[in-house]
C-alpha cells in the first residue's frame, strides 16, 4: 500500500481531480497555520487577538488534515470516497447558505 501511495498506479480521472483539490487544501491549511495574520488580512477579516489566532491556526490544521485525507484517497483510487467528494463539493455551498440566510433574517449576521 505504501508503494501505491508513493507511486500511484493508473487511476480514474476523478481520482486525479480529488488529488488536485487535496493539494489546494494542503496549501491553504499550511498558509493558515504558518501565517494566520497574513491570511486574515488577505480575507479582509478584522484583527483578532492572540487567542483567536490560535483558533484560526486550529482551523488551518483541520483543513490540512482534510487535504491529507483527500490526497491519500485520490492516490489510492478509493472509488467510494472519490464519488462522495465529487458529490460533496458542489452541494456544500448552497447548504451552508441556508443557516446564513436564516441568521440574516433574525438580525444575527450583519
Amino acid at each position: 500500500m505504501m508503494r501505491r501511495l508513493l507511486y500511484p498506479e493508473q487511476r480514474a480521472p476523478h481520482a486525479s481531480t480529488v488529488e488536485a483539490f487535496s493539494w489546494l487544501l494542503l496549501l491553504e491549511g499550511g498558509a493558515i497555520v504558518l501565517a494566520p495574520q497574513a491570511v486574515a488580512t488577505l480575507l479582509n477579516l478584522p484583527n483578532f487577538s492572540a487567542s483567536a489566532a490560535v483558533y484560526f491556526r486550529l482551523v488551518g490544521l483541520l483543513i490540512s488534515g482534510l487535504g491529507l485525507l483527500y490526497t491519500v484517497s485520490g492516490r489510492l483510487n478509493a472509488q467510494g470516497f472519490v464519488f462522495a467528494s465529487l458529490l460533496d463539493r458542489p452541494l456544500v455551498p448552497p447548504v451552508m447558505l441556508v443557516p446564513l440566510g436564516h441568521g440574516a433574517k433574525n438580525g444575527v449576521v450583519t
